[in-house]
């Protein structure tokens, strides 16, 4: 019988979201995979630093023994051990996303044997990644549905191409995770938002971010509070700009919309496209925006119970997490389409944290 469970990464989405959820999985459920064809679907296939550093810290945590575990490696081998709380320092010593290393190592921080540091070295807002700021404004609160939590500092930033960000989380364990029905819809209360610039980049610039994000938005909601911001050098010393933006619903959930400056992009295009994010996602009718609907699967699939969440277009990004979860932890997944939105409902499969002592 083949030790391994066999984990194709070029189904789907076939990028590094299913390396993070099969390596998450595999730690928790305690089951030894074997991943091929690592991010088949990329213009530059296998591992890179900031994948190669989430499959170690997870690794880490849990005494995992690994095989071709190097930079552009297209195949993997993880037999996890126990998941013990403590202290781990995972850095990229790139600008590769410190948000993605949250992603792979939170679910199994979850589920340790004890409190759980992470000391996250990278990049605070990266390009084809959520910004570290929607993961404290948006992510943090839609999952706080499913009884996770954690508390998240900012020390330093970090931007492309040089990296250098910093951040700490703490993460306390659970014995399980609960289900949660995320389906109660509401109306817009106020939108808030973050527009900033670091370095040399004028403040003008945070303002005119804002001008394009109030421009896409001012149909839906008149109620519009976005600061403008220059960070301070020695938070921020790279020059960068972005924009987050979060719309709390009369129901109490949050969406989120967010975009990076980029060199030739003018800066009211850049809060434009964030406008729309949001805009999109608030006229959706959803609960959860599209950019939080996939990381909320590895917890539906563990969860205690039935949960139900309802979302606006299912993306390839949600197919494939689906794919997986219900391939490794052998949760059972549906999608019931209901007018312009869907509910994706899951029971899963109950997992109970037996790292943790009676």
């Amino acid at each position: 019988m083949n030790e391994f469970l066999e984990i194709d990464g070029s189904i789907l989405e076939g990028g590094g979201q299913v390396l993070r959820n099969s390596i998450s999985l595999s730690a928790i459920l305690g089951i030894p995979v074997r991943i091929l064809n690592i991010r088949a679907n990329r213009s530059k296939p296998g591992l890179a630093p900031q994948h190669l550093k989430g499959v170690e810290l997870v690794a880490e945590m849990c005494q995992a023994k690994l095989n071709g575990a190097h930079i552009r490696s297209t195949q993997l081998e993880f037999k996890p051990g126990k998941i013990r709380g403590g202290h781990y320092v995972a850095d990229t010593r790139t600008a590769g996303s410190i948000s993605l290393l949250l992603q792979v190592a939170l679910p199994c921080a979850v589920m340790a044997d004890g409190p759980v540091t992470l000391e996250l070295k990278g990049g605070t807002n990266a390009e084809m990644a959520p910004q570290i700021d929607y993961m404290t404004e948006v992510f943090k609160h839609a999952v706080k549905h499913f009884g996770v939590d954690f508390n998240l500092t900012i020390h330093r930033r970090g931007y492309f191409p040089k990296g250098g960000g910093h951040v700490t989380v703490e993460v306390s364990p659970l014995r399980h995770v609960q289900a949660a029905d995320v389906t109660r819809g509401g109306e817009v209360a106020a939108v808030y938002g973050w527009s900033y610039v670091a370095g040399c980049l004028p403040i003008k610039m945070a303002y005119s971010m804002a001008d394009g994000a109030k421009e896409k938005l001012r149909g839906i909601c008149k109620n519009i509070h976005i600061e403008c911001y220059k960070e301070e050098t020695q938070f921020a010393p790279e020059n960068a700009s972005g924009i987050v933006l979060t719309s709390k619903l009369s129901s109490g959930y949050i969406l989120g919309g967010d975009a990076l400056g980029k060199r030739g992009v003018d800066a009211v295009e850049v809060g434009r496209t964030a406008g729309e994010m949001l805009r999109d996602a608030i006229r959706s009718g959803a609960c959860v925006d599209s950019y939080t609907q996939d990381q909320l699967i590895v917890y539906m699939a563990l969860a205690d119970g039935r949960s139900r969440v309802r979302v606006g277009e299912i993306t390839l990004h949600t197919r494939t997490a689906i794919h997986f979860a219900e391939l490794i932890a052998k949760a059972k997944f549906s999608i019931q389409p209901d007018g312009d939105q869907n509910v994706i409902e899951c029971d899963g499969a109950g997992y109970h944290n037996r790292n943790l002592p009676v």
